[in-house]
C-alpha cells in the first residue's frame, strides 16, 4: 500500500496538556491517510480536550466517579473507541491504568511512550527515579501496552545524555523534546506496517 493510498485512524487518551497530542496532530494528523479520529479524558478539564477541540476532532470523557469500577469506565471507553473506527489507541499522558479487558480488546494495538529506557524506571516518576540512581544516560521508550506496567514490547526507543549537574527541569525539557519526536515517529511506522511482533516471541518487535 502507498501512502496515498493508507488509512489509518487513531484515538488519542491524555490526562493532562496534551503536548505530545499536540505533537502528533502537527506531525501526523491529516497527513497520508494518518487521522485522529477522537481524544478521550478521564478528566473532563484536561487541556488536551481542548486541543482536539480546536483541530475539530471528537472529544469523550470518562471520569472515573462516574462509573462503578475500573473495568465499567474501561467497556465503556473501549465501546466509544470502536465507533470511532479507530485502529490504534495512544496513551499520551494518560494517567489511568488500563484493565486486562480493555488490553485485551485491543491487544497490539495500544500505545505507550514512557520517559527512561525500558525496562530500566518503570512506574512513576522515571525522570526522578533517574536522577536518585545518577545515571549518565536515560531516554524515551515507546511500547506495546500489555497487562503490565510499563512492560510491554519495545518499538522504538531513544537516549538522553544526563550531563554532570543538570537539574530537573533541564531534564524533563530534554526528556519531552525528545518524546516530541519519537511518538510520532514511531505511529507512523505502525501505521505504515513497518512494525509487527515476532511470530516466535511476543517480547520481540520486528521493525521492517
Amino acid at each position: 500500500m502507498s501512502s496515498s493510498d493508507l488509512s489509518f485512524r487513531i484515538v488519542v487518551l491524555a490526562s493532562g496538556g496534551g503536548t505530545n497530542l499536540q505533537a502528533i496532530l502537527d506531525r501526523l494528523h491529516g497527513h497520508d491517510g494518518v487521522e485522529v479520529v477522537g481524544v478521550g479524558s478521564d478528566r473532563p478539564g484536561a487541556f488536551a480536550l481542548e486541543r482536539a477541540r480546536k483541530a475539530g476532532i471528537e472529544t469523550a470523557t470518562f471520569p472515573q466517579e462516574d462509573f462503578d469500577d475500573r473495568e465499567s469506565r474501561d467497556t465503556a471507553m473501549a465501546d466509544w473507541i470502536d465507533s470511532t473506527g479507530a485502529d490504534l489507541v495512544v496513551l499520551a499522558g494518560y494517567m489511568q491504568l488500563v484493565s486486562p479487558d480493555f488490553v485485551n480488546r485491543f491487544r497490539n494495538r495500544i500505545l505507550n511512550i514512557h520517559p527512561a529506557l525500558l525496562p530500566s524506571f518503570p512506574g512513576l516518576d522515571a525522570i526522578g527515579q533517574a536522577l536518585e540512581h545518577g545515571v549518565r544516560v536515560t531516554g524515551v521508550t515507546v511500547h506495546f501496552v500489555d497487562e503490565g506496567t510499563d512492560t510491554g514490547p519495545v518499538i522504538l526507543q531513544r537516549a538522553v545524555e544526563i550531563p554532570p549537574g543538570v537539574d530537573r527541569r533541564q531534564l524533563e525539557e530534554a526528556i519531552h523534546a525528545v518524546e516530541h519526536e519519537i511518538y510520532p515517529e514511531a505511529i507512523g511506522m505502525v501505521a505504515r506496517g513497518r512494525v509487527r511482533i515476532a511470530a516466535d516471541n511476543p517480547r520481540r518487535v520486528i521493525v521492517e
